[in-house]
């Protein structure tokens, strides 16, 4: 028998959260074995970083993940979600660094064993914030294959596959122009290059012919390099300058004597046309340099100070002090045309904010071109599917330009790279166990790398790594490929197309076979949240003050696919909010269920059902297509929004007050009422449950029901004979007559619960039934009167007509219709002196431009609610007549 006080008064998170975690972990619903009698479903969770605790970014990534593979579970698939962390090579080593810097120590002080033992004890610390934050999302991940890509069995996949590359001849030692953090001392990659507008100025500099005939003006933002120019390029399509390509030029201050050369990478509308080539200290110029074999002058250390080759005058300045003093030194000679201010974008280092040095570096390289074109036909042919589809079209475009890959990091923390170089031949040994010997000369004196890997490299296996590659796995062999990865736009390159790549070349296998792109999630700013810059927020904060429900509910509701999301605690609220109106309705339900003997649906439907009956279990049925639907194509916004309105407003706000008589009817009335509340209620929590979990499984386990969890229970399919469209048409029609009877009451100024008399002259037939009138009376409160015609008095009458639905008439006494009008003509005025104060200052360009961004939304929102009351109140003023 039923308990009505088994759900307490208040809804408290914190009284229902922990308690289901540990019953499912305890049961080990997580865990998945391998089962080939069944269907699976598997996700390898994108590792997150260990430099620190997740923000709500990570949050939206992982629940999306998490509502997926519950919607699966409860489908009947053998899910497998399987989480762990990323070491997280120069961030996790920076963050460290920062804390030793705190004691005043570096990590040469320590040596790098030492150095190495303090990063562990940081991975301990932060991993398992990490995994705590986890858990108290609700996320449902197999613990048991929680994995880090720095564990034993992940070192030896890495050392497996860089092996296998290096023999085949994709990896190599080579000096290419790269990412280079002057501060982190080490080759970054371009995702950790952040670029940031900044006002500059563009110098235009005279570079003399050789020949005496004049000279060719180039536009640089950088002059100090300079000083490693070794040609002036042209675009081969400019006229301007057909006659000068092929010259000599004499390079300013140095009088270094360089080519004029013509390229078809050269822009003819930046600057004047004409470029200077500094193949040592620009991409670009490398490449440029290459195609027409120039010299590579290094003028800048990896400490950014100009070395020697750019000159004693020079020599030992950092790069801007000697930019200061080249452009001092063009101007005496008379060589500085003119200066012009410009605004560029900088690279900067993600990690310290240090400005990048492109710069000529010896470094291990992969070739990319034979890797690619696998990876750039399995999205072509519809292997692997983006979604949104747009962002396919750009991982396409990336992989045909793609460069050799820079694999090598001058750190410490991170995958050493498995090779070692003969001191005495100079031969390059790859292995994964430890080279004594050289493999061409026979010496002894082997010596290994002191680099580490790009992390990309090793979290470029992470989907067939973690369940167990290179070994031939049972995991691999029953849930690879993967169903989905869900990552960010800003790691499309350099982490989704390496993991394709990388799982064709090891496997044949594509490593997925969707990729979704979530929302980025900014604050209330609009600032990106990230973690190194301390701009993000804590999901504990807001699951501490709204619940772990209601945040993942927050996310899931705003993450389409067309924009970025903002947070805010406001959403959070609104969140809890629907929890607490869910808890209420089902407390309602079963309260409402005392000497209710369980019974199928089946048996009332055959039995006969009211006109709101069959409609809320028809809307149940769209939406449960609707749901299924939205999570097939991850529309997960979709799915939220098809949810709330269904339980807030069609069933809590319509059919729960349409049920409330009933339930004090005659028996059979009130055993069909109940039986329908019980199976729109249990059916609803079912639906609910992958989004939030922990409201959902308290609700269902109040309630009679099947099986040990809500999360093991079959997610609802649509039942076709449930849907009755008269129904929803007709009570389409009755909803809106309800609200027009309110309306007129509120226009007439009669309380909402005051019973009152309503004439009613209905459009269509289908309207003039028992049920229709009893619908439309407990709706409003009214008591109806049909009519055929307008009543005499018409006139007289407060209006108000619906189409497709008919005309309600009330009477109301002319003293009252004379005070309603005043009272709304005054409240109209205050509503539009502030609406015109509202509309005033967003009119004002400097409040647009000086106000924070979430200042102005919030300004935005209150402008279209006054707007709305006024238009509301003009209505009612019409109603009421002149």
């Amino acid at each position: 028998m039923l308990d009505p006080k088994s759900l307490p008064t208040v809804y408290d998170p914190k009284n229902v959260e922990q308690k289901w975690y540990s019953f499912w972990l305890e049961k080990r619903y997580f865990h998945a074995e391998v089962d080939f009698s069944r269907p699976r479903y598997c996700i390898t969770i994108p590792p997150p970083n260990v430099t620190g605790s997740l923000h709500i970014g990570h949050a939206l990534c992982y629940t999306i993940q998490d509502v997926l593979t519950r919607w699966k579970r409860m489908q009947g698939y053998n899910t497998l979600c399987l989480p762990g962390t990323d070491h997280a090579g120069i961030a996790t080593q920076n963050k460290v660094e920062q804390q030793l810097a705190e004691e005043g120590l570096t990590r040469h002080d320590l040596g790098r064993e030492e150095f190495l033992k303090r990063v562990w004890a940081w991975k301990e610390k932060y991993g398992n914030e990490i995994i705590n934050q986890f858990k108290r999302m609700g996320f449902s991940f197999d613990w048991d294959r929680e994995r880090f890509t720095m564990d034993d069995e992940y070192v030896d996949a890495v050392l497996e596959a860089f092996v296998r590359l290096f023999n085949k001849g994709y990896i190599y030692r080579g000096t290419r122009v790269i990412n280079w953090c002057p501060r982190c001392h080490t080759a970054i990659s371009d995702i950790e290059v952040e670029y940031v507008e900044q006002p500059s100025h563009l110098w235009y500099i005279r570079y003399p012919f050789e020949d005496g005939s004049g000279y060719i003006v180039v536009a640089t933002t950088r002059p100090e390099t300079m000083l490693g120019d070794t040609a002036v390029a042209v675009n081969p399509s400019d006229q301007r300058y057909k006659d000068a390509i092929g010259k000599t030029v004499r390079l300013p201050l140095v009088g270094r004597l360089i080519p004029v050369i013509a390229d078809e990478f050269v822009d003819p509308e930046f600057g004047t046309g004409a470029v200077k080539v500094t193949p040592a200290h620009d991409p670009n110029d490398f490449e440029i340099g290459l195609r027409h074999n120039l010299p590579q002058v290094v003028v800048i250390s990896p400490q950014a100070l100009m070395t020697s080759e750019a000159g004693e005058r020079y020599k030992g300045l950092d790069r801007f002090s000697a930019r200061e003093r080249v452009v001092e030194d063009l101007k005496a000679q008379g060589l500085l045309e003119s200066v012009e201010d410009y605004t560029h974008s900088v690279g900067t280092c993600a990690r310290c904010d240090t400005i990048i040095e492109p710069l000529l570096s010896e470094q291990w390289f992969c070739r990319m071109s034979e890797l690619a074109k696998p990876a750039i036909e399995v999205v072509r042919d519809g292997s692997i599917k983006f979604y949104p589809e747009r962002y396919a079209r750009a991982y396409i475009e990336w992989l045909e330009n793609v460069r050799d890959w820079c694999i090598s990091r001058q750190l410490w923390w991170g995958h050493r790279i498995p090779v070692w170089k003969c001191s005495d031949c100079g031969e390059y040994t790859s292995s994964k166990h430890v080279v004594d010997t050289c493999s061409k000369c026979g010496s002894t004196r082997v010596v290994q790398e002191e680099d580490v890997l790009d992390t990309w490299f090793s979290s470029a296996l992470w989907p067939f790594a973690t369940l167990g590659w290179p070994k031939q796995t049972p995991e691999l062999e029953y849930f690879y490929p993967t169903d989905v990865l869900v990552t960010a736009r800003d790691i499309i390159y350099l982490w989704v197309a390496r993991m394709v790549f990388s799982s064709l070349e090891y496997l044949g296998k594509i490593p997925f076979r969707d990729v979704y792109i979530y929302a980025t999630v900014l604050n209330e700013e609009g600032k990106r949240m990230s973690k190194s810059l301390g701009t993000g927020v804590d999901p504990l904060e807001a699951i501490d003050q709204y619940g772990a429900d209601a945040l993942r509910f927050a996310l899931i509701q705003q993450t389409g696919k067309t924009q970025d999301i903002r947070f805010s605690n406001k959403r959070v609220e609104l969140a809890r909010n629907f929890a607490n109106k869910i808890w209420n309705a089902s407390r309602f339900v079963i309260m409402n269920l005392e000497g209710w003997e369980h019974t199928e649906l089946k048996a009332v439907v055959d039995s006969g059902l009211s006109l709101e009956d069959k409609w809320i279990l028809s809307r149940l049925t769209g939406t449960i297509r609707t749901v299924n639907a939205a999570l097939s194509s991850y529309d997960m916004d979709d799915a939220a929004r098809a949810l709330y309105e269904f339980i807030w407003s069609e069933f809590c706000d319509w059919y729960v007050e349409f049920a409330k008589p009933r339930l004090r009817g005659e028996a059979e009335q009130k055993r069909t009422v109940q039986t329908v509340l019980y199976h729109v209620l249990e059916t609803t929590l079912r639906l609910l449950h992958p989004i939030m979990p922990f409201i959902t499984e308290e609700i269902w386990q109040a309630l009679p029901h099947e099986g040990e969890s809500i999360m093991v229970a079959p997610f609802p399919a649509p039942d076709d004979s449930l849907v009755d469209e008269s129904a929803e048409r007709i009570m389409g029609l009755v909803m809106e007559g309800v609200r027009a009877q309110r309306d007129l009451k509120a226009s007439a100024g009669i309380p909402l619960r005051k019973s009152i008399d309503i004439m009613y002259q209905p459009v269509l037939p289908d309207l003039r039934t028992y049920q229709v009138q009893t619908l439309l009376e407990r709706g409003a409160g009214t008591a109806l009167s049909y009519i055929d015609t307008p009543p005499p008095d018409s006139a007289s009458c407060l209006v108000q007509t619906v189409p497709d639905v008919g005309v309600f008439y009330l009477r109301v006494p002319e003293v009252d219709r004379e005070k309603e009008r005043a009272r709304i003509t005054a409240e109209l005025e205050s509503v539009k002196r502030d609406l015109a104060r509202s509309q005033a200052k967003l009119a004002n360009e400097q409040f647009l431009s000086r106000a924070p961004a979430h200042v102005v939304e919030k300004e935005r929102r209150i402008a279209a609610e006054l707007a709305e009351k006024a238009a509301k109140l003009e209505e009612q003023l019409a109603v009421l007549g002149s």
